[in-house]
């Protein structure tokens, strides 16, 4: 069997050939590059020369060349194109990559070499290196006996296995779980084109008519705002967050017995909890610091979620049902705001959006430019690739584009790398944004919502974080930062969305070509607040929700995996009954099967940055390059060259102030009362 993957892509920016590889090819390159990078590091071990910068550290940043390359491939096209024969190895993969992790960090010879260089004499990028690598070898348990190694070999081993197996049964569930209509009729609200995708839908999943509504990951179903029917929204509400309870791909086990082997890892490496364990690699400085903000934020959010409710029941006379939230909270803000936001979707065409609005925004702010490529070998027909280039048209990187929803694709909307900038290793950075919008009809425009809009801002921001990184090594270049800091960047992006120098160069009716009608901004900006209980509560939820998973401690077992979440979030001052958290236990992808366990508190920690960071922008002017290319120098650039918060402040020129999220969240005053 020829393998693609053994070699270096001769394609431009080492472009993996997806057109011709298979499952078995990816398998084959894992296994070879772990024992490939297996042998290299043997070496370095084993060297009888003493130990210095270059033959020990660098020498294992250049290590496992293929396994990287063909992990790298593998992860993209996994989560976005799953196909069955992919879904069949994974397991296989995900086993041999966490096996070789442990391998590396619970080798005694090979850690004690990097502990015995003398790194005084180092500075900047080479002494963070150490200082990083040691922590995380430290962390992984490299200082255990070789008793409990084995022990934690076996842990990792069986989550490993139940991380990809809940991702499996996720995906199924998710399919399973799309609502069929037979009746028209019970679809009113929904535009001709939406009800055109779901008859499409229906078919591709092989019903003979009807229409299919199909899940998106959270809790909240976009439609769910449009439909008019109650009973409707109740089916398609009730689908969403009941996903793994029950049958075949029942997920809600596999989440507790994750939570339950996290916290034996935990006691076994030392720590009380697994959340101690994650906060110890984080920018938050312990448990206590993230309980202490979210319990800081809670009575203030569930407060304005209680008025706002009280609000929706004026309009629909009656108690509200967490399946009617978003429908009356739409016609709230019509009727307050005279914003329709089901309407608004007429004037956001995907591809407007994206290349005069995300790409417009990012020429402005740091020159860059953006050519559509069509020469590439894609994993799927849909996928796009965009050469990305520098003011002074000298090439940064390739920007690859996957938006459509598709039953083979994981939920949510992620940003991937299938090459990382490092200059050690002489790559262009090859970045990718996954997102889940419903495939319009044939020949109808690709329309988005509001809230879509945002997460291409949102993802384009992690893109540009991947895309800038002016790193030497690669396990600190681009995104390889604390996972409460990984999302600033890209929630600063957000702020272009709306920006009255952005907005109205995407936004065009796409029958009439007329813009946005004068005042929608002004519209939208005193809307803004409207609506942000119900969110900040809804987000608090599931970081609440997580922690609660990840600070069980060993020997915590929980059975009943349902009561278990009404209990501590009740306990915690919220409404789950009113407001259901973002993601529950069955579908909370995030953190049994995406990197963020006892880390969803990330978003709201990040978030603090992100609004001091705004601050910022306005005060100096917002849309122009100078802010831009600050912007990229200080901070987008860095990656984990230096401590990230320290990267911020010489940005900010001071510590973040959690002030202006209090008023962006609506929070300042409930706070201060």
């Amino acid at each position: 069997m020829h393998n693609p993957l053994l070699e270096r892509s001769t394609l431009p920016f080492e472009f993996p050939d997806y057109s011709a590889l298979e499952a078995a090819h990816y398998l084959d390159a894992v296994q070879q590059g772990v024992a490939g990078q297996l042998e290299e590091l043997r070496a370095i071990a084993q060297n009888t020369q003493a130990p210095t910068f270059e033959n020990t550290f660098v020498a294992m940043e250049r290590s496992g060349a293929l396994l990287r390359r063909a992990v790298m491939a593998y992860w993209t096209v996994f989560s976005a194109h799953g196909t069955d024969e992919l879904r069949e190895i994974d397991p296989q993969i995900q086993s041999l990559v966490s096996g070789h992790q442990d391998a590396i960090h619970l080798d005694g010879e090979l850690f004690a070499r990097l502990a015995s260089l003398d790194a005084d004499a180092l500075g900047g990028e080479d002494k963070r290196l150490v200082t990083e690598t040691l922590r995380t070898f430290r962390a992984a348990g490299a200082e255990l006996d070789a008793g409990r190694k084995e022990q934690l070999r076996a842990l990792n081993s069986e989550i490993t296995d139940l991380s990809s197996e809940y991702s499996r049964r996720l995906l199924g569930a998710m399919n399973e779980a799309a609502v069929h209509f037979a009746d028209p009729g019970e679809l009113a609200g929904l535009s001709d084109g939406e009800l055109a995708s779901a008859a499409d839908a229906a078919r591709d999943a092989g019903h003979t008519d009807g229409y299919l509504l199909t899940l998106v990951l959270p809790t909240g179903q976009p439609l769910l705002e449009r439909l008019e029917f109650s009973a409707s929204r109740r089916r398609l509400f009730e689908a969403s967050v009941n996903r793994g309870q029950e049958g075949d791909n029942l997920t809600l086990d596999l989440g507790a017995r994750m939570a339950s082997l996290r916290s034996k890892r935990a006691a076994l490496l030392g720590f009380a909890t697994h959340a101690d364990v994650v906060l110890q690699e984080a920018t938050a400085p312990d448990l206590a610091a993230v309980r202490g903000r979210l319990a800081e934020l809670i009575p203030a959010a569930v407060a304005n979620a209680r008025a706002e409710a009280g609000e929706l029941e004026k309009i629909s006379g009656s108690p509200i049902d967490p399946w009617d939230w978003a429908y009356y909270s739409a016609a709230v803000a019509r009727e307050r705001h005279a914003l329709d936001r089901g309407a608004l979707r007429e004037y956001f065409e995907l591809d407007a959006v994206l290349e005069r609005g995300v790409f417009a925004a990012a020429s402005r702010l740091y020159g860059l430019g953006f050519t559509e490529r069509f020469d590439f070998p894609l994993y799927h027909p849909d996928v796009r690739t965009w050469e990305v280039f520098n003011e002074d048209g000298s090439t940064l990187g390739l920007f690859v584009g996957d938006f459509f929803a598709r039953p083979t694709k994981a939920g949510g909307a992620w940003m991937n790398s299938i090459r990382e900038s490092a200059s050690l290793l002489g790559e262009r950075p090859v970045v990718t944004n996954t997102l889940n919008i419903p495939k319009p009809a044939e020949g109808d425009p690709a329309l988005v919502s509001l809230d879509e809009v945002n997460t291409l801002f949102h993802e384009f921001g992690h893109a540009l974080h991947g895309l800038f990184s002016a790193g030497i090594y690669p396990s600190l270049a681009g995104t390889s930062v604390p996972r409460d800091f990984v999302e600033y960047p890209s929630q600063v992006n957000e702020m272009w969305a709306l920006h009255a120098e952005v907005l109205p160069g995407y936004a065009a009716h796409t029958r009439t070509g007329e813009p946005l009608p004068d005042g929608t901004v002004q519209v939208l900006e005193a809307a803004a607040l409207w609506g942000e209980g119900f969110a900040t509560t809804e987000y608090l939820t599931a970081a609440v929700l997580d922690l609660a998973w990840h600070s069980l401690t060993d020997g915590e077992l929980v059975s009943d995996p349902l009561a278990f979440e009404q209990r501590v979030l009740s306990e915690a001052g919220l409404i789950p009954e009113l407001v259901p958290s973002r993601y529950r236990t069955g579908y909370f992808k995030h953190i049994f099967d995406g990197g963020y366990s006892a880390g969803y508190y990330s978003y709201i920690w990040s978030e603090v940055l992100d609004a001091d960071t705004v601050e910022w922008f306005t005060e100096n002017g917002g849309l122009k390059r100078e802010n831009g290319e600050r912007f990229r120098a200080e901070l987008l650039s860095r990656g984990n060259t230096r401590d990230p918060l320290e990267s911020y402040e010489i940005f900010r020129g001071r510590e973040a102030r959690i002030e202006p999220l209090l008023v962006r969240r609506g929070l300042a005053r409930s706070t201060n009362a």
